[in-house]
């Protein structure tokens, strides 16, 4: 995923900060705690595509 990219994208429901978690191909809102798919390179920035994650998931971490 570009780095230039990941600067300006922004969770679609609350606008954060999105962690790229590439071993997962996610990239994820700790404010919602949800994980966008990235499907070929391409991330996937609709709620209803989003994985809703527990508050302990590892995603969430730093």
């Amino acid at each position: 995923m570009d780095a230039r990219l990941l600067e300006i994208l922004a969770c679609p429901l609350c606008k954060g900060t999105l962690l790229y978690r590439r071993e997962a191909e996610v990239l994820v809102c700790r404010m919602d705690r949800l994980a966008y798919p990235v499907r070929d390179g391409v991330p996937v920035m609709l709620e209803e595509e989003a994985r809703q994650l527990s508050a302990d998931d590892p995603l969430l971490g730093h």
